[in-house]
């Protein structure tokens, strides 16, 4: 792999993997970058990316269901490989606003697909990114595994589903070099603030209510973005093609409990206003239509195979980016100025 297309490097785990591998991986090829810059991609993710990898990182502009942009940046920019993150990927606007998830993430990934199926002859990969959303909902008990049939409950997960089955039917039909993972829920640096932790970590850093659904006993696997970002890397180099990777980061945790840890160590990093411990602005909110009550992954394969593991613990990874989010106050403020400023108040709110 000598030049790599990133689709969707501008958001959160996009502009995450972009770091890691120019400035981490060993990578010494050239990145592309195409992004459609909707709310959540911000090419600020990025700053100081090109001048500090002078000649190695390029951007365009652009739409993954504009059919001719993306076999004219395969063409001109002689890409050699495809990782595929760009989606629209927050649950709650698939429930309000279904179409766009559609259109992007089941439409512009067919057009990626057949860009790619064209462009075959000089392609080493197309790596796909996906999530455990796919699979449904958990019980108390088990694990999501790379063999666990798909239930997606929600219009986000079931668009996912179908690319999904998409990028699979492209390899084993039009042998095209593929690899596909599902990662359990990421946090981390640059993540948009309407997904549950960013969200948690401003309003209790600003003395606002902290809204959770239900009773909060719903329970994900919390895999902190650099871990997501050395797994994928793993995968794109020396995973078998044609497979799924499951990825996760051992870090169950009910949905309560990760708020009230988020109030516990802002308590700690950030002292409040004397007027409590800031569980005091928990508070429960009706449930998200077709909420899924577990999520949790089996990730064993990519460890045998790959020998990739999680480094992060929750603590460790949660003092790490709420460390970051009160760092990045100014960041956060130019995020938020846009349609959105933390639309999730007056509707929906959590990944």
């Amino acid at each position: 792999m000598h030049t790599i297309l990133v689709t969707g490097g501008c958001g959160f785990i996009g502009s995450n993997f972009i770091r890691y591998l120019l400035a981490e991986s060993g990578f010494d090829g050239c990145v592309v970058n195409l992004d459609k810059l909707t709310y959540a991609g911000n090419p600020e993710n990025l700053a100081g990316v090109e001048e500090r990898f002078a000649g190695r990182y390029r951007f365009v502009k652009g739409d993954i269901c504009d059919a001719a942009l993306v076999r004219e940046t395969l063409r001109r920019h002689r890409i050699d490989a495809i990782c595929h993150f760009a989606a629209e990927s927050h649950v709650d606007r698939s429930i309000v606003g279904p179409g766009a998830f559609i259109e992007t993430n089941v439409q512009g990934t067919f057009t990626l697909l057949e860009a790619a199926r064209e462009h075959a002859a000089a392609l080493s990969l197309f790596h796909h990114v996906s999530t455990d959303e796919v699979y449904g909902s958990l019980g108390p008990e088990g694990y999501f595994t790379e063999e666990t049939p798909y239930r997606p409950n929600s219009p986000y997960s079931a668009s996912k589903a179908a690319s999904d089955h998409l990028v699979r039917a492209y390899h084993h039909t039009y042998d095209l070099p593929v690899t596909v993972s599902n990662c359990s829920n990421n946090y981390g640096p640059y993540q948009f603030p309407e997904k549950l932790i960013p969200l948690m970590i401003l309003n209790a850093a600003e003395g606002k209510p902290l809204p959770v659904y239900g009773q909060g006993r719903n329970v994900r696997d919390w895999l902190h973005v650099a871990d997501h970002c050395r797994a994928v890397w793993a995968v794109m180099q020396r995973g078998r093609r044609g497979e799924t990777y499951a990825v996760g980061g051992r870090c169950e945790m009910v949905n309560l409990d990760t708020v009230q840890l988020i109030c516990d160590l802002l308590d700690e990093m950030l002292p409040g206003d004397g007027r409590g411990p800031r569980r005091r602005l928990i508070g429960f909110v009706k449930d998200r239509p077709g909420h899924d009550l577990r999520y949790a992954i089996d990730c064993r394969k990519i460890e045998a195979e790959l020998g990739w593991r999680p480094l992060e613990t929750f603590e460790s990874g949660l003092r790490k980016t709420i460390r970051w989010y009160l760092d990045n106050r100014e960041w956060v403020s130019r995020v938020q100025s846009g349609e959105y400023q933390r639309w999730i108040a007056q509707q929906y709110h959590q990944s």
